[in-house]
């Protein structure tokens, strides 16, 4: 799917020092997949391909999501908040695990009964492939 570069509506990049909050929640079920960032080169290659792309502000640089695993995220929808700060991505996880941990969720760990539990499923082992 190729989205047109909107030019009304668009992320503020410029409230969060050039970057905006990038949720990825799966498109069907609605579970919330990861927490990412994406700035102005992010925003516009997602627009473009189709497939969340973001930065990574520990490595200061633009990634493809699953560019190298092949757990790409494809976009479905895209929405925006009142402040144009934030935005969910509505995606279809390709491959099952958007966590680099091999999780199908980067919150796959659950505080219950005064500690912390795992709550879903590993998808892959993270030494053998990654997200």
């Amino acid at each position: 799917m190729n989205f047109p570069l909107a030019t009304d509506i668009r992320p503020d990049f410029a409230k969060g020092g050039g970057l905006v909050a990038a949720v990825a929640q799966d498109a069907g079920t609605r579970e919330v997949l990861m927490l990412a960032w994406m700035n102005q080169a992010a925003w516009e290659r997602t627009l473009e391909t189709g497939e969340a792309h973001y930065y990574s502000r520990s490595r200061s640089t633009l990634w493809h999501k699953g560019g190298t695993s092949g757990h790409v995220q494809k976009i479905r929808s895209i929405r925006i908040d009142c402040d144009s700060d934030a935005l969910v991505l509505l995606i279809e996880q390709v491959g099952g695990a958007a966590c680099h941990e091999g999780f199908r969720s980067c919150f796959y760990r659950e505080l219950a009964d005064g500690g912390v539990a795992v709550c879903c499923p590993r998808v892959f082992d993270p030494k053998e492939n990654s997200a």
